[in-house]
This record gives C-alpha cells, sequence and structure tokens, in this order.
C-alpha cells in the first residue's frame, strides 16, 4: 500500500476511509505544531491505526505531508470551480484565484509550512507524488484563466512556470520575505504568459557579428 494507491483506484472503501484519517490527523498536528509536529507514531495514534499501517499507505513523513497538500489543492481546485474568479483578463484571474489561496494558507500557517517543507525535501522516491501535486496546480491555473480555447504547448509551458511561481511565492511569503501585495504582483506577471499580447513584434534572430559588414562588402 503506497501513497498514490488511492490515485490507482485500489483501495476499498474501509481502506479508503483509513486513509483519509490519516490525511486529517497528519493535517491536524501540522496546523498545530508545523513540520516538526508531524511525527509518524503520533499521526498513528491520532488516527487510530498501527503504526505499520501507517507506513503501508505512507512510507515517510514527507510522503505523508505531500498528500496533504496533495488534498488541500484537490480542495482549492473544487473552490474556483465552484467560485471562478472574477478578473477581466486570465492573468488577473490566475492571481486572484491564487492570491485567494495565500489568503487561505493565512489562516494555517504552521500546516503551509509543513506542506512546502515536505516539497522542499521530497526526493526522487516521492517522485510521482510531486507530479501529481504540480499536475494539480495547473489545473487551479487552467480552470481560473478560462482560457477560450485549449492550451497550446505555449500555454503548457506557462502553467508550469506560474505553478514553479507559485511554489516559490509561497516559500518567501512564509519566511516573511515577501509581502501578499507582492507575491500577487509576481503571480500576474508569470499568470501574463499565458496570454502574450498579440500586437507585440515577433523576436528576430540577432545575426552573428560581423554579418552586416560582411553583406555590405560584397
Amino acid at each position: 500500500m503506497t501513497a498514490n494507491a488511492a490515485a490507482d483506484g485500489v483501495l476499498t472503501p474501509r481502506q479508503a476511509e483509513r486513509r483519509r484519517g490519516i490525511l486529517r490527523a497528519a493535517t491536524a498536528l501540522a496546523a498545530r505544531g508545523g513540520y516538526e509536529a508531524v511525527q509518524m507514531r503520533e499521526v498513528a495514534e491520532s488516527a487510530q491505526v498501527a503504526l505499520g499501517t501507517l507506513y503501508r499507505y505512507f512510507p515517510s513523513k514527507v510522503h505523508l505531508l505531500v498528500a496533504v497538500m496533495r488534498e488541500q489543492l484537490e480542495r482549492l481546485h473544487e473552490q474556483v470551480r465552484r467560485r471562478p474568479p472574477t478578473g477581466a483578463d486570465p492573468a488577473a484571474r490566475v492571481a486572484e484565484a491564487l492570491t485567494n489561496a495565500f489568503h487561505a494558507l493565512q489562516r494555517e500557517p504552521r500546516l503551509a509550512e509543513a506542506m512546502v517543507r515536505a516539497l522542499s525535501f521530497a526526493d526522487r522516491s516521492v517522485g510521482s507524488e510531486v507530479d501529481e501535486v504540480a499536475q494539480l496546480t495547473s489545473a487551479i491555473v487552467l480552470e481560473a484563466a478560462r482560457l477560450p480555447d485549449p492550451p497550446t504547448a505555449g500555454q503548457q509551458a506557462a502553467l508550469r512556470v506560474v505553478g514553479h511561481t507559485w511554489h516559490a511565492t509561497l516559500l518567501v511569503w512564509l519566511s516573511g520575505r515577501a509581502s501578499l501585495a507582492e507575491v500577487r504582483a509576481d503571480l500576474h506577471t508569470a499568470a501574463r504568459l499565458l496570454t502574450p499580447a498579440a500586437a507585440e513584434p515577433e523576436l528576430q534572430p540577432v545575426p552573428p557579428p560581423g554579418a552586416g559588414a560582411s553583406a555590405g562588402g560584397g
């Protein structure tokens, strides 16, 4: 039983409920005391499962907290669906949705810190779970942007850039190195990549040094 077992659709209803209970216990511990407060033995006791059972669902604390972040993002995705942002353009709508997420995280700063630290500590063994978090972040951005057409390859790349920006600004905001206004400005700047101005001239390749002189001298 691994952390992404639920995504594979292999859990029985009883197992799924046990997994939800583990995530609830970890979330409560993180909200009270941050990353250090999430000890696997305490999570198991709070969720009323054996320690060995907990490790079958989540091989480490990092796996567990990344799963908590995935669950939080699923809730945010649902909120964006139910209450779409009202900005005038995709960049404004994305910035609004992600800034609202920051406001929600303000209410549980220790939980936010625990989730971000887990992402920072994640190694290759947590790769699939981290990928799920990234995919969910892109889905939230795409939902908020409400682009008129399916995203192009360039817009798919922009979605990834916005996701990276969101996680980076979350880190600097949690450390007190950026204000919410600065975070919103950075998110808006990154989100503008989704809809580059049609009137902007296409960049022309720069000729190699001396090319103009040789052409004129012929």
